[in-house]
């Protein structure tokens, strides 16, 4: 299948009526085309699918619905299209939204080394992208861009604590099964240089292909490394086979650790919580945190079948930022909806109070959660304790370590 024919136009919606709302009247003259539109571009099929893929659609279509209760003159439309994990094809769907279909903003992505191909388009063709379950660290590092803000989280978010946590507890030698791909490397490197900060010590590394059904030699080879956390750089279906066959193994009765850097609810619910019971992550967000967050779990799941994860609640959040930065400058060029989302603080049921740093990160609080115990789980889909809520500025790198050259001025 090639680029072209991947390209789903999705439940586009079309949105008329009388502006209402204490935001300036965004004309249709003022909007590109006469209308906002939005591509969602994900894994819509493979192994990342249920962590994003059709769900975060339908989160797009929801922050659509609720920004029309207050601002129904403006006309948005959404697309949506499968990457397929494949930066070349997820570049030349991008590419053809920019320059023939007339797609202001892009959001999801969901795959590091397609979001680092999407990066430079953006930056060329000077539009926004609003990227979730992104973790390389250099989207927003070596690679940033003014164009993309990044509102979920990064490798270094993910194991930065948990790391610190670990080797304080004793598990200080460590070994990484990851994914062989953008995401996985980042996620190896930087658990490294936490670990080496806090003496502990990687006993070296095991990298699988996306697409991989068989881990039998690379739990081996953990196995035979003798440390003590045997961490996993990996998500979706990727995890939830490997930790499937780390308790044929047998290795959920041994003393190593299994340790998930990147673990989503949807992975949970695959394994279930006889498999899974124990993991614990840490999350941006969690559906059963409080009323609010249940609130939008239930009209998801009403919509969807599932409870959403954190990417798709952070795909409704970058979404309703945008159409509120939008409809505040009146017009959907790209500078001023920009600098206005840049400066608007985020404050909704998925970060409260969060505000875009300049390296464009979306900073905000999170929370380190353990799957329960399959005798404690007492509703579908409630299946971590949470732990403790972290606060941001425990767990993102300070700016003057960055490498992004929007920065540099402040080393």
């Amino acid at each position: 299948m090639n680029g072209g024919s991947v390209m789903l136009k999705v439940g586009a919606l079309l949105i008329s009526g009388t502006l209402v709302g204490s935001f300036p009247a965004a004309r249709a003259a003022e909007l590109s085309g006469g209308v906002i539109r939005i591509g969602i571009i994900n894994d819509q099929t493979g192994p990342l699918s249920d962590l994003s893929g059709p769900g975060s659609i339908v989160a797009a279509r929801m922050a659509v619905e609720d920004f029309q209760k207050s601002m129904p003159s403006i006309k948005v439309e959404i697309v949506a299209a499968d990457h397929q994990n494949k930066p070349d094809i997820g570049v030349g769907i991008v590419r053809k939204w920019f320059d023939v279909d007339g797609v202001d903003m892009v959001a999801d992505v969901s795959n590091s080394a397609v979001g680092l191909a999407i990066q430079s388009q953006a930056r060329d063709k000077n539009k926004i992208v609003v990227y979730s379950a992104v973790a390389t660290t250099e989207l927003n590092g070596k690679q940033c861009s003014r164009n993309g803000l990044a509102w979920l989280h990064d490798s270094y978010n993910l194991v930065s604590g948990p790391v610190r946590t670990l080797v304080s507890q004793g598990y200080d030698t460590w070994f990484f099964i990851a994914a062989d791909y953008a995401f996985g490397k980042n996620m190896v490197l930087e658990s490294q240089r936490v670990l080496a900060a806090t003496g502990g010590k990687s006993l070296g590394a095991v990298y699988h292909p996306i697409g991989t059904a068989d881990y039998s030699s690379f739990i081996l080879q953990a196995q035979a490394s003798g440390a003590k956390a045997i961490a996993f750089a990996n998500a979706g279906e990727q995890l939830v086979t490997l930790m499937k066959q780390w308790n044929e193994f047998g290795m959920n009765t041994g003393k190593q650790k299994p340790v998930a850097e990147l673990m989503f609810l949807t992975d949970v619910h695959a394994m279930g919580p006889k498999i899974a019971k124990g993991l614990t992550t840490l999350t941006a967000w969690y559906w059963a945190l409080n009323d609010e967050t249940r609130t939008f779990g239930q009209r998801f799941f009403k919509l969807r079948g599932t409870m959403p994860t954190a990417p798709q609640a952070a795909v409704y959040s970058g979404v309703s930022h945008y159409l509120k930065a939008v409809a505040a400058v009146g017009s959907d060029a790209t500078d001023p909806v920009l600098e206005k989302m840049r400066a608007m603080p985020v404050d909704d049921f998925y970060a409260r109070g969060a505000k875009v740093r300049e390296d464009g990160k979306l900073v905000h609080d999170f929370y380190l959660v353990q799957v329960k115990d399959p005798a404690d789980v007492k509703a579908p889909w409630e299946y971590y304790d949470v732990l403790e809520k972290v606060p941001s500025a425990e767990v993102y790198a300070s700016l003057t370590e960055s490498e992004c050259p929007l920065i540099k001025p402040l080393h």
